[in-house]
C-alpha cells in the first residue's frame, strides 16, 4: 500500500446536499426549508432557549428560595473522628496546618469541631470554631481550645 493509494472507508464520506440550486437538483422551489416564515430564510438562527413564542420554561416556573451570600461552609470534624486521625497521622496537634499538610483539608477550608463520639487523646486544638460539648469533652481529657480567626 502507498501514500497515493489511500482513500476513506466505503460510505464513510457522502455527497453534499446543494440547496437552492433549481429544480434540477431535486429539492424543488423552497429547498426543503418549507413555505415561508422565519426559518425559511436566510440568516435564520434559532436563539438558546426560544420556545417559538410559547412562554418559556425559565418564566412558567416559580422563583423559589434564597441563597444567603454571608453563610459560610465550615468542614466538621466530630471527636469520634478526630480520634480515629489521630492514631492514623500521628497527630500531636489538631490545627489547620496539621490538617493541610496531611491533605484533610484544603488552605480556604474553615474548620468546626463538633462533639459527637469520645475523645481520649490528650491534644491541643487550634480551630475556626467549635461546639459547647466539644469543648467540655476536650478539656475534660486534659486538651487545650484556642479559637482562630
Amino acid at each position: 500500500m502507498k501514500l497515493h493509494e489511500l482513500k476513506p472507508a466505503e460510505g464513510a464520506v457522502h455527497k453534499q446536499k446543494r440547496l437552492g440550486r433549481g429544480e434540477a437538483s431535486g429539492k424543488g422551489g423552497t429547498s426543503t426549508k418549507g413555505n415561508k416564515g422565519h426559518q425559511s430564510r436566510s440568516g435564520f438562527k434559532n436563539k438558546t432557549g426560544h420556545e417559538g413564542g410559547q412562554m418559556p420554561i425559565q418564566r412558567r416556573l416559580p422563583k423559589r428560595g434564597f441563597k444567603n451570600p454571608h453563610r459560610v461552609e465550615y468542614k466538621v470534624f466530630n471527636l469520634g473522628q478526630i480520634d480515629q486521625l489521630v492514631e492514623k497521622y500521628g497527630l500531636k496537634e489538631f490545627s489547620l496546618e496539621t490538617l493541610f499538610m496531611n491533605g484533610l483539608i484544603n488552605r480556604t477550608d474553615v474548620v468546626k469541631v463538633l462533639g459527637h463520639g469520645e475523645l481520649s487523646a490528650k491534644l491541643t486544638f487550634k480551630v475556626n470554631a467549635i461546639s459547647e460539648k466539644a469543648k467540655t469533652s476536650i478539656e475534660a481529657a486534659g486538651g487545650t481550645v484556642e479559637i482562630v480567626k
